[in-house]
């Protein structure tokens, strides 16, 4: 399994935008699915957005026309940009990849450190 480093998190004012990258260590042109998740302090890990091989995305209610998740299979990098952030978007946010079932259920055992986005009011 290829090694997963987020990075890109940051301090933005409400309304701001980042982009937030997954760099894998290996090709990720197989990998069937791909995640962006995050977690609040005191909630549980959720799946925020999801891209498949073939390119198909998915996203959480609370993001949808927000945030847009991309792939670059020649980079091995998967891209989560998050616009017109709200103070709600704060959180640590983490990225890993697998089959579907595992994206969608984040039923991983492993996980990077993750990139921590803190949007202000």
């Amino acid at each position: 399994q290829a090694q997963l480093a987020e990075s890109g998190g940051g301090l933005v004012q409400a309304g701001g935008s980042l982009r937030l990258s997954c760099a894998a260590s290996g090709s990720i042109f197989m990998v069937q699915a791909m995640g962006w998740y995050r977690q609040a302090p005191g909630k549980q890990r959720e799946l925020v957005a999801a891209i498949l091989s073939g390119g198909l995305t998915k996203y959480a209610d609370s993001v949808k026309g927000r945030f847009t998740i991309s792939r670059d299979n020649a980079k091995n990098i998967v891209y989560l940009q998050m616009n017109s952030l709200r103070p709600e978007d704060t959180a640590a946010y983490y990225c890993n990849a697998g089959r579907l079932t595992e994206v969608v259920t984040g039923d991983f055992s492993s996980w990077g450190q993750g990139t921590q986005v803190t949007v202000s009011s």
